[in-house]
């Protein structure tokens, strides 16, 4: 079998071109499709991208079609568990919305969050689910669609909510030992989980006290909706769905499922499955409407066709009830695993891109380039970090990028005697929160997706994520706890 160290090594330049080709082209793309770019044509470029580099590999390097196909397969198959994850965050997304829970929890926390200090307790809250969890997608599929309904009938802006669920998810993802991430960024690198966590609360905590500080300051400047606005939007909810406590039984269970360190698939489905009972029991006026496609107040009795055929349609297809609220109607119009799609999309898409640039070696090319011009520890991270971020887009996907940057650096750290948990904390400061900050990464996708907030209205709101990468470097710059040993 042929071995990448018998390949040709292509040249910095030629290896650029992909990525020239890739920048100019998903250009075209969003001026002629703006918005609607993701939704198919961002993915057709990642493809052509990939062909593009597969044909530059071949014919000026001789690299085997073998090797190449071998890296795609490699990235689909790591990003397997992330599609089935996905797939399920939409079912539980609609069935979450259906069956009432998430109207439930909106119709209560608008009770308990004050709107003087929203973006402030929307940020820990989501902090703690993270922690406890280990997963901002889990906790923003489930508390943070919860979190912008209340923001909603607050007032505030749909980037400013989304700004404050994924900051404080993606700390507590960061910082969980129970994280995906943040057990690959540590064992990629060599590093001991708690080790790794320890070292990272030096970039991670001073981050998000900044981004705390930022939305308490923001939320007390906000100027507070008419109490009848707020009761109009109860209403309107106690009017469209059964609102019972017995409803957050469903995300106390999950949560247990979590703490006992079920898997994400396993927990995931299960709690589709318990929403769908909830469904059966609260909210059989509102799965006969979707079975039949007409408002709550047509719909016939539930028979049990009608309860089979709305369950389907809440997990996978679309939904929409008629609140008499525009915004309301919005919130809780739900796409089920269909919604995810063009996400899968997007990553099978992106994952072709990166296993083409492995394969033929043009991302290790690019790389060996850029540390030649590392001299000093601050270069050495803001390189990583870089890196970080750089992987970030041209893969499309997190897991990718902590892999990659971890290999390519891991050397370097250990040759230049900086221990390994420097490299595990820039990795994580960068592959990991930035990831959701990009329109065409599995992340950005996802998270706007659910929240239904574009990404790029709620970027300049991440605060955490925009933060932790400068911060990363800020450190490295003072040299904060910072050891090289002695050769």
């Amino acid at each position: 079998m042929v071995t990448f160290k018998k390949l040709e090594k292509p040249t910095w330049w030629v290896s650029l071109l992909p990525f020239l080709f890739l920048v100019a082209a998903l250009s075209v793309v969003i001026y002629i499709f703006g918005s609607d770019a993701l939704s198919g044509a961002s993915q057709v470029v990642l493809l052509f991208a990939a062909g593009f580099t597969v044909f530059l590999a071949m014919a000026l390097y001789r690299t085997p079609w073998k090797v190449l196909e071998d890296a795609i397969l490699d990235n689909i198959t790591s990003v397997g568990t992330s599609i089935v994850i996905l797939l399920l965050i939409g079912a539980v997304s609609g069935s979450w919305m259906i069956s009432g829970v998430v109207p439930t929890m909106i119709y209560y926390g608008m009770k308990v969050i004050f709107p003087s200090i929203f973006l402030f307790a929307t940020c820990i809250i989501s902090a703690l689910i993270s922690v406890m969890t280990g997963s901002s997608w889990t906790t923003i599929a489930t508390v943070g669609v919860a979190l912008v309904g209340i923001g909603t009938a607050q007032g505030y802006e749909p980037g400013w909510i989304a700004g404050a669920i994924i900051s404080g998810a993606y700390f507590g993802d960061k910082v969980s030992p129970l994280s995906d991430t943040t057990v690959l960024a540590s064992s990629s690198a060599g590093t001991p989980l708690f080790t790794h966590i320890r070292f990272m609360m030096v970039t991670t905590v001073p981050s998000f006290i900044i981004t705390l500080i930022i939305f308490l300051i923001v939320s007390l400047l906000h100027s507070e909706p008419s109490s009848a606005q707020a009761a109009d939007f109860s209403n309107d909810l106690r009017n469209t769905f059964n609102i019972s406590p017995w409803l957050l039984l469903v995300p106390v269970l999950t949560a247990v499922l979590i703490i006992r360190k079920v898997s994400a698939i396993a927990t995931l489905f299960i709690a589709a499955v318990i929403a769908g009972v909830a469904a059966l029991i609260f909210q059989p006026h509102i799965l006969a409407a979707v079975a039949d496609g007409v408002p709550t107040d047509s719909a016939s009795s539930l028979t049990f066709v009608d309860a089979f055929k709305g369950l389907c349609i809440t997990y996978y297809g679309s939904t929409s009830i008629d609140a008499g609220n525009d915004a309301l109607n919005a919130l809780i119009s739900t796409r089920g695993m269909t919604g995810m799609l063009n996400t899968v999309f997007l990553i099978i898409a992106a994952s072709c891109f990166g296993g083409t640039l492995v394969g033929s070696g043009m991302l290790q090319s690019l790389t060996d380039t850029l540390v030649k011009f590392v001299r000093r520890r601050v270069t050495m991270v803001a390189s990583t970090v870089a890196t970080g971020i750089f992987a970030n887009m041209i893969t499309g996907d997190q897991y990718l990028s902590i892999l990659l940057t971890s290999s390519l650096y891991k050397k370097l750290y250990q040759e230049r005697g900086y221990e390994s948990k420097l490299l595990s904390r820039s990795v994580e400061d960068s592959s990991t929160v930035v990831s959701v900050l990009i329109p065409w990464n599995s992340c950005g996708m996802t998270q706007a997706t659910v929240l239904k907030v574009s990404t790029l209205t709620y970027l300049p709101y991440c605060f955490f994520n925009l933060i932790s990468p400068l911060m990363s470097i800020f450190i490295a710059a003072i040299g904060y706890k910072i050891v090289r040993k002695s050769k």
